[in-house]
């Protein structure tokens, strides 16, 4: 057995060798990836539902407002993410505040108009889209829709309830053109196949539903095809620039916390950082999401 030499009086532990600088940063740096990467995930599964409540709150509030003082829109142009209308869906118990905006970034806060059509419940066949999967997913139950199913629309101009005519999907036939005075009304998404079919749509799914009799058109909508962000499935690469400015704070933050781990603990480095490291990457994440297919 070998024997250990006693301590000398007064003497401390020795503690292991500080990590050299560079494994430092490679840690810190390979931390920061997995943080953002998760907070992507949680962003878009559970966090983008709860932003998503907050901004139905809202815009339900707003267009109270709206629809009391007669200032909800008619038609014309309409400054995107304004609140248009609600709509309700009893069958798959879905009731939204549709905003003003088909691109990804208008989606987040709930279904949105397609700029070109006519509002809901006004003669004219009136588009709106949502998504299926992130922030909500408030049309995921759509394709269980069925003929006959009802569809309510409250706007400016009163109340309409639509009757369901159909579902189809893209590259199936167009349902014959909607008679004289007739408002219709197609609600878009998209769907899936597989363990992850709601984040990996691989179609367009399209609901046709007709009232009786529409309201008029007091502005009539333009008739130019919006931009391909606004289609369906469309990306919007107006946020590449934002993003590109998100990555470059995330690297400035990523070099302040590894200058900070020189000089503090790991603990107190990240209890001071995690705020920060945090709310860029909710920013971060958010951007990122607009360049996902708007359906999503």
């Amino acid at each position: 057995m070998t024997l250990l030499a006693p301590r000398p009086a007064g003497a401390r532990p020795t503690s292991p060798a500080a990590a050299p600088p560079t494994v430092q940063v490679i840690n810190t740096g390979l931390t920061m990836a997995a943080l953002i990467a998760l907070w992507l995930v949680v962003q878009l599964t559970v966090l983008g539902s709860i932003s998503h409540d907050r901004a139905q709150t809202l815009l339900y509030r707003d267009l109270r407002v709206d629809l009391s003082q007669q200032t909800a829109p008619l038609g014309g142009p309409i400054e995107p993410g304004t609140p248009v209308a609600l709509l309700t869906l009893p069958t798959i118990g879905v009731e939204e505040v549709v905003v003003e905006g088909t691109n990804s970034g208008d989606l987040r806060a709930g279904p949105g108009h397609r700029r070109g059509t006519p509002l809901p419940g006004q003669v004219g066949t009136s588009v709106v889209y949502g998504r299926a999967a992130t922030y909500g997913g408030p049309f995921r139950e759509l394709p269980r829709l069925a003929v006959g199913d009802p569809i309510v629309a409250v706007s400016a101009q009163g109340t309409q309830t639509f009757s369901v005519i159909g579902l189809r999907r893209e590259g199936d036939p167009l349902p014959q053109p909607a008679a004289a005075g007739v408002a219709r009304l197609t609600l878009v998404t998209a769907e899936g196949s597989g363990p992850f079919a709601r984040f990996t749509p691989t179609e367009t799914v399209f609901v046709d539903a007709e009232a009786a009799e529409g309201f008029g058109t007091p502005s009539a909508p333009t008739a130019a095809l919006p931009p391909e962000a606004e289609q369906a499935m469309g990306t919007d690469p107006e946020a590449l620039p934002a993003l590109a400015l998100c990555l470059a704070l995330l690297l400035a933050l990523t070099l302040g916390v590894v200058a900070v781990r020189q000089r503090l603990s790991a603990v107190l480095t990240w209890v001071i950082a995690s705020p920060l490291v945090i709310a860029l990457a909710w920013i971060t994440t958010d951007t990122a999401a607009r360049l996902l297919p708007n359906l999503v």
